[in-house]
C-alpha cells in the first residue's frame, strides 16, 4: 500500500530496521546521551530560543495539547482559540474541559485568518493564544507571522500546535517569539506514532514552574526534570525515541530542515499542479505544504475507498458535514517520485471511468 495520508506515514528504511529489532533497555548512560542529543536537534529544527527545552511525551499529539492547557495555562488565564476546524475545535473542547476562560476566534472551513478577525479581540485582557499552525482537517495554513505581531503587541502567549506543521511548513520559534510548539513523531519525522515532542522557550518554562502540577502521567514537571538527565519519568515509546533520533540526525546531516522542508514543498506543488485538469477544487485559501483538501460535488469517501481498494493507496478523508465533499492528500514521508505518479494516474484513471465527480 502507497500511503498518501498525513499520519502516521510511510518511513525511510533506515527507520523501519529499528522496528525489526527487540526494544533495547533504555535506563543506560547510552539512552540517555541519545536522548539530550535529540532534545538538542529537535530545538535547533524548531529554531527555538536559548534555555528553551524539549521533552517527549509517549502519547499522541491531543495528549501533548492537553498538558499545554493543563500545565503552561492556568485558571487565570483569559485565552484565545483560533477554531477554523476539527482540530482547533479540539483546542476550544480541552480548554472547556480544563475550566480555562477562553473565546474562539471562529473562521470557516479552510479559510485563512486575516487581521480584522483578530483585531477585535485586541486589548481586551486575553492572556493567552492557542493555534493549530496547520488546520489539518482543512489543510489551512495561517499566517503565523501575523499571529506572532498581534501577540507581542498585546503581551498574549502564543502556543503552537505545529503536529502537521512542524518540518513542512517554515517555523522560527524565537523569532515569533512562540512560548511553546507541540508536534508529533508520525508527521514529517516520519517515524511510528506514540511520541509528542513539546517545545517550551523560557516564559513557558517558568509557566509550568509556577502552576500546581494536575497530572501525573502528562506531568510537564516530571518530564523536564528526568530529561535533564537525558530520561522520562516513565517507560517511554523506546523504539519510536530510537527512530526519532535517526530521523533528526539524518535530517541535520543531508541540509537540514530547509532542505527537508524544499522537498515537501516541491511535492505539494507538484501534485496540486497535476490535479488542476481534474474535477477537485483546492479547500484551503492558504494551504500547508503538508497536505492538500480537495473539494469536490459529491462521493469523497467513495473516491478514498476505490483508491484503498482498487489501487493499494490510502489518502484522508473527511470527517462530519464534509466527509461527502473533502478527501485530503499528504505530502509528507517518505515519498519518491514513482509513488506520486502511481497516485496522479489512479486518479486519472478513476476520472476516464467516470468515477470522479
Amino acid at each position: 500500500m502507497l500511503n498518501f495520508t498525513v499520519g502516521p506515514v510511510m518511513s525511510e528504511s533506515g527507520v523501519l530496521e529499528f522496528g525489526a529489532q527487540s526494544t533495547p533497555y533504555f535506563r543506560t548512560s547510552e539512552f540517555s546521551q541519545l536522548m539530550l542529543q535529540s532534545e538538542a536537534l529537535a530545538l535547533k529544527a524548531l529554531e527555538a530560543p536559548p534555555h528553551s527545552r524539549c521533552v517527549f511525551l509517549t502519547t499522541s499529539g491531543t495528549g501533548a495539547m492537553e498538558t499545554l492547557v493543563m500545565h503552561v495555562l492556568n485558571a487565570r488565564d483569559k485565552v484565545l482559540v483560533v477554531n477554523g476546524g476539527g482540530f482547533g475545535e479540539r483546542f476550544a473542547e480541552l480548554c472547556r474541559l480544563h475550566g480555562r476562560e477562553m473565546s474562539e476566534i471562529r473562521l470557516s472551513f479552510g479559510s485563512s485568518l486575516r487581521e480584522e478577525d483578530l483585531e477585535p479581540f485586541a486589548r481586551q485582557g486575553y492572556t493567552a493564544l492557542l493555534v493549530n499552525m496547520c488546520e489539518t482537517s482543512s489543510g489551512v495554513l495561517y499566517d503565523m507571522p501575523l499571529i506572532a505581531r498581534f501577540c507581542k503587541r498585546n503581551g498574549i502567549l502564543l502556543l503552537v500546535d505545529a503536529i502537521s506543521s512542524f518540518i513542512a511548513d517554515e517555523l522560527k520559534m524565537a523569532e515569533w517569539g512562540i512560548a511553546a510548539v507541540i508536534t508529533g513523531s508520525q508527521k514529517a519525522l516520519a517515524v511510528q506514532p506514540g511520541i509528542a515532542l513539546v517545545a517550551l522557550a523560557p516564559e513557558a518554562l517558568q509557566r509550568v514552574e509556577e502552576n500546581p502540577d494536575v497530572s501525573m502521567y502528562l506531568s510537564l514537571k516530571s518530564a523536564l526534570k528526568n530529561g535533564e538527565r537525558g530520561q522520562t519519568p516513565f517507560t517511554p515509546a523506546v523504539t519510536v525515541l530510537l527512530q526519532i533520533n535517526w530521523r533528526l540526525r539524518s535530517i541535520d546531516e543531508n541540509g537540514g530542515v530547509a532542505r527537508e522542508r524544499e522537498r515537501i514543498c516541491a511535492r505539494a506543488h507538484a501534485f496540486r499542479r497535476g490535479v488542476t485538469n481534474l474535477p477537485f477544487t483546492l479547500l484551503a485559501q492558504s494551504p500547508s505544504n503538508a497536505v492538500t483538501a480537495l473539494k469536490v460535488k459529491h462521493g469523497a469517501e467513495d473516491i478514498t475507498r476505490i483508491l484503498k481498494d482498487d489501487y493499494g493507496i490510502w489518502v484522508c478523508p473527511n470527517g462530519g458535514e464534509y466527509a461527502d465533499t473533502v478527501f485530503r492528500v499528504g505530502h509528507i514521508g517518505y515519498i519518491v517520485e514513482a509513488d506520486e505518479r502511481a497516485l496522479l494516474d489512479a486518479l486519472y484513471d478513476m476520472n476516464a471511468k467516470g468515477l470522479l465527480q
